[in-house]
């Protein structure tokens, strides 16, 4: 697990409940950039894939039938009539028992998902950037611009590790050529993964490179830069979470 990890993924939590706490009953029913889904099926959603990802580390039988079911994710979205305090400590609640789940994970264990499976760290990556993201909605909803966060060194480092997965997913083969990633932090500091390479290479602001990979804005509204064919593809077909290929908000 790398260091401050799930301390950086409970302070995420945190930061989106802070924003939530403050809201009025009514702004839960505003809508979010997601067809049809609301700030309350947003939290609900995260609710529900805490409770799924805590099944998957403690009974791994169970969440293979779960996700055998054709009906699996019946429980994602909004309760009717559930209330947003009840939501919001159901929330609170399950993320809390993830992550004392996952501390317990031994080290090189590998946890079955819907994708491919993953280690303990990156289940904790995985939670931490689709509560980012799904906050980037809430944040929409409320006329909120997303703000950087040292945080985003996690979604970003997931966005460059499912690379692959991200091409296999939209139907093309991997490729085998090298990419850098070279992202500016509103310090003026830098992010960086892989070779020193300059055929193959993303360069821009972190948070638009996290954005990108979670598909919260179209690629025409970043300030990204792809050299290179491999680079450029990759751009357009980045998804760092798992599901069908262009199930994020992708261009809202």
């Amino acid at each position: 697990m790398r260091p401050g990890l799930l301390e950086d993924l409970a302070a995420e939590g945190a930061a989106l409940e802070d924003v939530l706490t403050g809201l009025g009953a009514a702004d839960w029913a505003l809508p979010t950039p997601a067809a049809g889904w609301t700030i309350a099926h947003q939290v609900a959603h995260l609710a529900w894939t805490d409770e799924v990802s805590l099944l998957a580390v403690t009974d791994p039988p169970a969440f293979a039938a779960h996700r055998e079911d054709p009906d699996a994710d019946r429980g994602a979205t909004a309760h009717p009539g559930e209330a947003p305090a009840a939501l919001l400590a159901r929330w609170r609640e399950g993320r809390a028992r993830l992550a004392d789940a996952l501390t317990a994970v031994p080290e090189g264990t590998k946890l079955a998902w819907f994708g491919p499976p993953m280690s303990a760290a990156s289940m904790a990556t995985a939670r931490l950037m689709e509560t980012w993201a799904h906050g980037v909605d809430v944040g929409d909803a409320l006329g909120r611009p997303p703000v950087h966060s040292a945080r985003l060194d996690h979604v970003a480092h997931l966005g460059v590790r499912t690379r692959a997965f991200a091409f296999t997913a939209h139907g093309r083969p991997p490729p085998q050529v090298p990419v850098r990633v070279e992202l500016t932090r509103p310090d003026g500091s830098t992010w960086i993964d892989g070779p020193e390479v300059d055929d193959q290479v993303v360069r821009g602001p972190l948070l638009d490179f996290c954005l990108r990979v979670v598909q919260r804005r179209p690629r025409s509204a970043l300030r990204l830069v792809a050299v290179g064919r491999v680079a450029d593809e990759w751009l357009d077909v980045a998804q760092a979470f798992a599901g069908e290929p262009g199930s994020g908000s992708e261009g809202r």
